[in-house]
């Protein structure tokens, strides 16, 4: 089975999609801890069904991704370079479903409740322990910077594809057409940084 051009449409709208919620969360997150105005209340309850969102939409990314082969690295990237865009691509997939379950388990550990809107709740998967609410909060903030400069790294990698290396990864998951060129010709078991 030889590899697509480009990403599956799904594919390329899930990443899209993501990554503005993912940043949306990023900002909501840091304005939610600094601030002690009544801003916190909203941000919060804007924060937590907004990362139960995200771990259903990274479940369905990866069922996607599983089920939908991405495009292979082209054949000329060296093998450091290709590498890093596996370690990371497959950090930034960890770091996406850790960060709302850890939420999610810090909230429980609390004795919080998970409310997504005013009618539903979502049960706790930890029972709660005040060490383990302060750990995960630690957690839980930590994994938080290190999602942040991934995505920062998959964004340098991107626009290094882009504007410096001019081969098929970037245009494989912006527009889903991959320029033909043969000096980056695709390995044929390589996969593209998403």
């Amino acid at each position: 089975m030889s590899k697509p051009a480009a990403f599956h449409p799904l594919a390329r709208l899930l990443h899209w999609l993501m990554a503005v919620l993912i940043l949306a969360m990023l900002f909501v997150g840091v304005g939610m801890v600094s601030t002690v105005s009544e801003k916190h209340q909203w941000l919060l309850a804007l924060h937590r069904p907004l990362g139960i969102t995200l771990l259903v939409l990274v479940v369905i990314r990866l069922v996607v991704r599983l089920r939908f082969r991405p495009p292979a690295l082209p054949r000329d990237m060296p093998f450091p370079m290709r590498f890093l865009a596996h370690a990371s691509h497959w950090l930034l997939y960890g770091l996406m479903l850790a960060m709302p379950l850890i939420g999610w388990a810090m909230l429980s550990a609390g004795g919080y409740p998970v409310m997504l809107g005013s009618a539903l709740h979502l049960p706790p998967i930890l029972p709660a322990n005040g060490l383990a609410f302060a750990w995960l909060r630690e957690a839980h903030r930590y994994l938080a910077y290190l999602l942040f400069l991934t995505i920062l790294g998959h964004m340098a990698a991107a626009l290094y594809h882009g504007l410096i290396r001019r081969d098929e990864v970037l245009p494989s998951m912006t527009v889903g057409v991959r320029p033909q060129v043969s000096a980056t010709a695709p390995a044929a078991d390589e996969p593209a940084q998403e």
